[in-house]
């Protein structure tokens, strides 16, 4: 086994333990988002209050929003014009 020359080293280990009040965007609920403006798409993630999603177009600044109803739909892509 050949030694690193690297002046350092990344421990990530860490990651997979979630403290108490730390928020991640693993397993964060998102929508993927086409904005139709610019033809790019986007990840767009829920607040954190949890009852609605925001976005906006990265090129243009587009907005989009998404409120969370009950019942819902199971949708996961939508488009924006």
């Amino acid at each position: 086994m050949s030694s690193d020359p690297r002046d350092y080293k990344l421990d990530i280990s860490s990651l997979k333990d979630k403290q108490p009040g730390q928020t991640s965007l693993v397993g964060r609920p998102f929508l993927s988002v086409l904005f139709a403006c610019c033809g790019v798409y986007q990840r767009v993630y829920r607040d954190a209050a949890g009852t609605a999603y925001h976005g906006k177009c990265p090129r243009c600044g587009n907005v989009a929003h998404f409120p969370v109803g009950q019942g819902g739909t199971t949708a996961r892509f939508f488009r924006v014009s």
